[in-house]
């Protein structure tokens, strides 16, 4: 409650405890005097009592004048809190650092609870995706909300749009201008990263994970055996005319050296494929959903083009240079072909494929190694276009919720995270401990990175700190030494060296448009992905292309071309 709110509503029960001797019979009057002047004195206590939160009516609303005072204390010990307090969370967990079985047994978020004053009891879902979105669409539908969801709000129907709409979660806007000094820093600086976490009609809905700097935007792309290259005297292929004369050779000339022909030149994902990497498909300037062509929203599936990529991958399956098994390996069969040394080429992650291979492989094979190839063209020396690449804000923050009785303080203990102390503790851990400082470098200590229990880099860390993702800014020094062989290294600077104006920024829907696309775009999905299979594997002719098309057509493609122009031209008008 502001200055002005409690002078009004000191003078209002004023005004109020004063009409009983406002009556003519004043011998009555004199008879009450005592209790009305008792009762102004306890109606202005109610009064203070109400505007300090201490339990009144004003206290249980969301409203930001309603707030504790003591959140808006400046400690001086640098505490957000006088008096211990404790939050609910709700986020995903998915470490798997020994020991390390809840966020509160992560480190930085001691260090942080020590820092504020404030413990957070954390809920996590049940690890797994289907899992999770289960037991948060339970959690939507009870009503019964913790003060504080992290989550990817995307996947919330409307997004944080709807979410705000329905009242589920707060608008935090006028929070962040008066106590996120650290937040609002880096909005006033990065205009792009405004943007992007405002809604179309202005309203900022969450505390963002933000990966500012481009070097941590991508983090895929094609890869094959660079050992195989060399034994066979090829260059890493650049165009797909050199890929497939590089994956025949993978398949006719036996460069593991079993005298087998065993070999798998060329694993393809799918869902990648069509959805994140691109891989391939982006030779023909566009993806396998909605993309920008000469600054009109496009729908890749449909396009001429996507017709002439199917064919080559056709091409490549009846040749056999594309695994028969594609459509059914998983992961861990994936790593199987991988250290078996059947497999030629794949989408891979820097760290999660090269650098994890590459280690796996240190003892078993010396000579085994693994290139990042560029995103193909089809003409040599053209520039790649629409390789991998992320959003700065791609939708996952910690959003407070209408429940949250303590809002200031949680904005603060939120903010805490975008300042410099709270930068280095989740990007690095406790200096002396995870990270030491060498030359103005955090430089991650052997414990990090040469972990004598044998712990991955990101086992290790996750003892520590958080730097895979959560509401901060990501450092991109984390990702410097996480990209620690020279080969993941040149992987990602050759990743990222691609033209990505094509592709659409995050864009946000109204409830209506968000409900019809999910409608329609579940549908249109489901028969995309099938009908990539029936092409790739022959089943299908090619000559059907323009039956499938219109199918598309009839399944509503131009009604969700039309919801996404929409939603761009509100983007771009923020």
């Amino acid at each position: 409650m502001d200055d002005k709110q409690q002078m009004e509503t000191a003078r209002q029960n004023r005004e109020t405890a004063a009409m009983p001797r406002r009556t003519s019979n004043r011998k009555r009057n004199r008879k009450f005097s005592r209790i009305a002047a008792l009762s102004l004195l306890t109606v202005m206590m109610l009064a203070i009592s109400a505007c300090s939160g201490s339990g009144g009516q004003a206290n249980q609303t969301n409203q930001a004048d309603n707030s504790a005072p003591a959140g808006e204390q400046n400690l001086p010990d640098g505490k957000i809190v006088s008096a211990p307090l404790t939050l609910s969370y709700y986020a995903n967990f998915t470490g798997t650092t020994p020991n390390v079985k809840s966020f509160n047994d992560v480190v930085a978020y001691q260090v942080k609870e020590q820092k504020t004053g404030i413990h957070i009891d954390f809920i996590s879902p049940a690890v797994g995706t289907t899992q999770g979105k289960d037991q948060f669409n339970l959690m939507m539908s009870s009503g019964d909300y913790p003060d504080i969801i992290e989550w990817g709000w995307p996947d919330y129907p409307g997004g944080g749009l709807a979410a705000m709409d329905n009242g589920v979660i707060l608008p935090l806007n006028d929070y962040i201008d008066k106590y996120a000094p650290n937040f609002s820093k880096v909005l006033k600086d990065n205009p792009e990263v405004r943007k992007q976490v405002t809604t179309d009609d202005g309203r900022i809905y969450a505390f963002p994970l933000l990966r500012i700097d481009p070097y941590l935007l991508t983090y895929e792309g094609p890869a094959l055996r660079k050992d195989w290259l060399d034994k066979l005297g090829l260059q890493v292929p650049t165009t797909i005319d050199e890929w497939h004369t590089v994956l025949k050779a993978f398949k006719e000339q036996d460069p593991n050296g079993n005298s087998k022909a065993d070999e798998i030149p060329l694993l393809i994902n799918k869902n990648l494929l069509l959805n994140f990497s691109n891989v391939f498909l982006n030779a023909w300037g566009i993806n396998g959903q909605f993309s920008l062509k000469n600054g009109e929203i496009i729908y890749g599936p449909m396009q001429p083009e996507y017709k002439e990529f199917l064919q080559t991958m056709q091409d490549w399956y009846k040749e056999g240079l594309i695994d028969p098994d594609y459509a059914a390996t998983d992961d861990k069969q994936k790593d199987a072909k991988v250290t078996g040394e059947l497999l030629g080429a794949a989408e891979m992650a820097h760290s999660g494929g090269i650098g994890k291979y590459m280690t796996a492989m240190k003892s078993k094979d010396p000579k085994f190694e693994l290139v990042g190839a560029p995103y193909p063209t089809l003409n040599k020396g053209d520039k790649p276009q629409l390789g991998q690449t992320g959003a700065m804000f791609g939708g996952v923050g910690a959003a407070i919720t209408k429940s949250n009785k303590h809002i200031i303080e949680s904005v603060k203990w939120l903010d805490y995270n975008y300042g410099e102390e709270g930068h280095m503790l989740f990007n690095f851990g406790v200096e002396g401990q995870s990270y030491n400082m060498v030359n103005g470098y955090p430089t991650y200590t052997d414990e990090i990175m040469k972990n004598p229990d044998g712990l991955s880099f990101g086992e290790a860390i996750g003892k520590y700190a958080l730097p895979f993702g959560m509401p901060f800014v990501q450092d991109k020094r984390y990702q410097e030494q996480n990209a620690a062989l020279p080969q993941q290294k040149a992987a990602l600077a050759t990743w990222m060296d691609v033209d990505n104006s094509g592709w659409l920024p995050p864009l946000s829907f109204t409830t209506s448009e968000s409900a019809r696309a999910a409608a329609l775009m579940a549908d249109i999905t489901t028969y995309r992905d099938e009908m990539f299979d029936k092409f790739v594997m022959g089943a299908e002719s090619l000559d059907h292309f323009d039956q499938y098309a219109e199918t598309l057509n009839k399944m509503g493609i131009n009604e969700l071309l039309e919801i996404e122009k929409a939603a761009y031209e509100r983007y771009v008008k923020r």
